[in-house]
């Protein structure tokens, strides 16, 4: 393992209390979704020995029968974290067992704009209900600054165990891209803080067995807060060129060009490309954490949040005016039309439809009376607003039949020359199609 030393190291304090009991268990994942079950196939595939919890006994009962339901952690990987002892439970009693306890729960957006914290907080208050001296709680659950001394320590210091003197808790933010094969969890830096600095060292040592790096933050509001500058970049970012796009198709233009040679310099820049939104777990979830945050402890607005929500929220509605226009110059309307889109995932080659863009064109198509159908090679069956979405089978053959097809997500199992072929009407959100007369975003 190697250690960020950007910063020092803090010393640590006086080891933390003996444990009551002996461990058979090295690591409790509480959550074993997109975060936690990828974490889980890390931790048993360097030998420790793992449990996991989850509410949905579906879930549980497909995993120990070795079926993934997700993405980037196949049928094969767990069968193999079977086989090394991996088990999924939906009783909280596995938790009694484990040395490090880690909690991947979701933390959605809440009526308030703010986080849903109701997982996690029933999380914690789980673990409190089996905690015992000696063990590492993690949260790995993206939230604001301030959730794991403010929310989390309160909720476990209830057990009448104190943090730094009995047990060890800790904030490491999830860095898990869906899809990347390239950066994995051993691969990516793991950006820990902890309460105290005895808390610190404790969840560096644990992390240092499962990834290559581990970078210490100052405490668990720094680590927090790296998490949501990673998504906030990102997040205002793509805002700009969406801005740029719908500025450059007004002044004639070809935006994709101009980022292709601007992506050409070596230094100060990186490329961010245009699309009909932003989906996915984090982009359009994580930066309203933040301002949230900012609006309830300081009272005012984070506007550079808030302008970036603005502009990526009005994508979906652009899109489809671009594709009303693009019907209406070869005389046909919006109205009755018969409209594919293709790609409903919200990035490429992955099933996960969180916060997809195509859900609002979709919806958007609907109230203006076009005729929608789709077709995705990573989702057998799609509905908007509970209404079923009809998917057809061939995509070329589709596309031949429709009188627009609109491309939403550009998985690699697309022909896209052919599509460009045969669509009757194309229209490129990704940019992906460069040829005459495919109208791109």
């Amino acid at each position: 393992m190697q250690v960020d030393e950007t910063e020092p190291l803090a010393e640590v304090s006086q080891p933390l209390g003996d444990e009551e009991e002996t461990d058979d268990v090295e690591l409790a994942v509480l959550g074993l979704g997109y975060v936690g079950l990828p974490l889980a196939r890390e931790a048993a595939s360097v030998g420790l020995r793992v449990v996991g919890l989850d509410r949905n006994a579906e879930v549980v009962t497909a995993l120990n029968a070795g079926r993934s339901h997700v993405d980037d952690v196949s049928d094969e990987d767990v069968r193999r974290m079977r086989a090394a002892g991996f088990t999924a439970y939906t009783d909280d009693r596995c938790l009694a067992r484990a040395q490090n306890v880690v909690i991947c729960v979701p933390t959605p957006l809440g009526q308030d704009g703010g986080p849903d914290l109701s997982a996690v907080t029933d999380a914690t208050r789980t673990i409190a209900g089996r905690l015992r001296r000696g063990q590492l709680v993690v949260l790995e659950s993206t939230t604001y600054p301030g959730t794991t001394e403010e929310i989390v320590r309160p909720l476990l210091e209830e057990s009448g165990l104190r943090v730094g003197e009995d047990f060890a808790l800790a904030f490491s933010p999830e860095r898990i891209d869906p899809g990347n094969s390239a950066h994995q969890l051993r691969d990516t830096p793991k950006v820990v803080g902890g309460c105290t600095p005895s808390c610190a060292a404790r969840a560096v040592a644990f992390y240092g067995k499962l990834v290559d790096t581990v970078v210490q933050a100052k405490g668990t509001r720094e680590a927090e807060l790296a998490k949501l500058i990673e998504n906030t970049y990102r997040h205002v970012n793509i805002a700009l060129v969406n801005e740029l796009t719908i500025i450059s198709h007004e002044l004639h233009v070809d935006v994709w060009d101009a980022i292709r040679c601007a992506a050409t310099k070596p230094f100060g820049f990186q490329a961010f490309r245009p699309g009909a939104g932003v989906g996915g777990h984090c982009i359009p979830i994580d930066p309203n954490y933040l301002s949230y945050k900012v609006r309830s402890a300081l009272g005012y607005e984070f506007r550079f949040v808030e302008l970036a929500q603005e502009i990526n929220r009005r994508m979906p509605e652009y899109v489809v005016r671009r594709a009303q226009d693009l019907l209406n110059s070869v005389g046909k309307p919006l109205h009755g039309s018969r409209v594919l889109l293709m790609g409903v995932t919200y990035k490429p080659d992955v099933a996960d439809q969180r916060e997809s863009p195509a859900v609002p064109v979709a919806r958007l198509l609907r109230e203006r009376e076009a005729e929608i159908a789709f077709h995705d090679p990573h989702v057998p069956e799609w509905s908007v607003d509970g209404v079923a979405v009809p998917r057809v089978d061939d995509a070329i053959e589709a596309a031949r039949d429709h009188d627009l097809t609109i491309l939403l997500q550009d998985h690699s199992a697309y022909d896209l020359p052919a599509l460009a072929d045969e669509a009757r009407l194309l229209f490129d959100t990704r940019g992906r199609i460069f040829r005459p007369g495919i109208e791109e975003l």
